[in-house]
């Protein structure tokens, strides 16, 4: 995501140095985007801007050392994928700082802002007034913008990402240890296929992040033990074979999911449009 952002800003004429302990990574990075890279961490003290792509394991110990180059009144953002943990530690190291918990809500493979969820999450009058700019500057560019706590988006993000996250792992461990699974392609449905490309899409992401979004998400875990619990009594009806209370349970799922939603029938002609080949 970090490549990502420069991309964007470079492709405005804004000027980008990356910053990077890994001189191998930060050389070819900088052979792509063509732009400055350094691994001197103090030059971040000469930008306007700082934004944090880092690994959400090593964010703290990297602003421990940033906090020792920034001056007073510098921005800073920080787009991992966590709010809460983030913004306070950049509380704590940057106390003379102007920061801002940021969350783009997409991958690295979007082409633009345009029509990309972002979330920003100010804690003070200042971050207030940081969050409406940033807000100004990206919905300019096609992006949604919410603005809300850090807690609030971290409790969010256990259902939008976290368990979205969980059953797409728990349903690949389960399919991908099937022997008949090679075999199935050619008798697919198209629910199928939309469960195989969410289980395509997380696995081929870096395990680490997911990891880690997993274990700095403080509610995510009740939320998948409801998921584990309510897993096993549908189960259960499926080895009873009560029909009737398996269907009298989804009906009152499709209600819920009406009053809720879109609806059912919208989110059925919308997996047909995903599956559909262009």
């Amino acid at each position: 995501m970090g490549m990502w952002v420069a991309r964007q800003l470079l492709a405005e004429n804004i000027n980008v140095v990356l910053i990077d302990s890994h001189a191998m990574r930060l050389s070819a990075a900088s052979s792509e985007l063509k732009t400055v890279g350094t691994t001197d961490i103090g030059i971040a003290a000469k930008t306007d801007f700082v934004i944090l792509a880092v690994p959400i394991s090593a964010f703290e110990d990297i602003l421990r050392e940033l906090s020792k180059k920034l001056k007073a009144g510098q921005k800073v953002i920080d787009i991992t994928s966590v709010k809460m943990m983030p913004v306070d530690v950049m509380h704590k190291y940057l106390p003379e700082c102007l920061v801002l918990g940021a969350h783009p809500i997409f991958g690295p493979g979007a082409h633009s802002l345009a029509k990309q969820n972002v979330v920003l999450t100010p804690t003070t009058e200042d971050e207030q007034i940081f969050a409406a700019s940033v807000r100004t500057w990206a919905e300019a560019r096609g992006a949604h913008v919410e603005i809300m706590t850090p807690a609030w988006h971290d409790r969010l993000m256990g259902m939008v990402l976290g368990l979205s996250h969980f059953i797409a792992i728990v349903s690949g461990d389960t399919l991908l240890h099937q022997p008949e699974l090679e075999r199935v392609e050619s008798t697919s449905s198209v629910t199928f296929r939309v469960l195989m490309t969410l289980i395509g899409s997380v696995l081929s992401e870096d395990p680490a992040l997911y990891a880690a979004i997993q274990s700095h998400l403080p509610e995510l875990p009740s939320l998948e033990k409801d998921f584990v619990k309510r897993a096993k009594e549908w189960a259960d009806l499926v080895e009873k074979k009560d029909n009737t209370a398996f269907a009298t349970r989804m009906t009152e799922l499709k209600t819920l999911m009406q009053q809720n939603t879109l609806g059912c029938e919208q989110a059925y002609s919308d997996m047909y449009r995903l599956d559909r080949k262009e």
